[in-house]
């Protein structure tokens, strides 16, 4: 079970630590006046780790591999594996052309269930291309968690190729303690 009051704080030390201002030229080119920079949690270990410990409760019964999304979804896997004592696979966003030539490096998937781990979830067009990549290797695939849902639509996506979207926080979350 999750403690309330101790995931308002993480979201608020999320959204602190994350949350940049000054001029930004946004994936879209808008310009913003503000960026959350998800690299600045995942870098600072007694943060992730602090997330990854939030992230157990979440992990499905019955899940045998993490399967972290490049690049944002390892580090966040490799914290949860820590946590759960569970195998993990990092899942590149197309096989490389060189060495094992694989799409997922790691623990095998075949014939496992698998939940995929990714840092935050916008659109779920990733975890879509990437869940159906890891169920053409075999693996079998009904849930995704992410740290921040985004609530832009990604649940829904993913909902509509079978995939339940579990989430630690959303948007909302971080953006409480700021309406204060």
């Amino acid at each position: 079970m999750i403690d309330r009051e101790n995931l308002a704080e993480l979201a608020r030390e999320i959204d602190n630590t994350c949350r940049l201002t000054g001029t930004f030229v946004l994936r879209s080119g808008r310009t913003a006046d503000e960026y959350f920079d998800k690299y600045r949690f995942e870098a600072d270990p007694r943060l992730l780790d602090r997330v990854a410990a939030h992230l157990v409760p979440l992990v499905p019964t019955g899940t045998e591999v993490l399967a972290g999304l490049e690049l944002g979804g390892i580090p966040v896997v490799t914290a949860l594996g820590r946590h759960t004592g569970l195998p993990c696979a990092f899942v590149r966003k197309s096989a490389k052309a060189y060495g094992t030539a694989r799409l997922a490096e790691g623990a095998d998937l075949a014939g496992r269930q698998v939940l995929v781990v990714e840092d935050i979830v916008t659109s779920g067009g990733q975890v879509v291309i990437s869940t159906g990549n890891l169920r053409e290797l075999g693996a079998r695939v009904e849930h995704a968690l992410c740290v921040i849902d985004r609530a832009e639509g990604g649940a829904e996506a993913l909902a509509g190729h079978g995939v339940a979207l579990r989430a630690l926080l959303r948007r909302a979350d971080l953006e409480a303690h700021r309406a204060c």
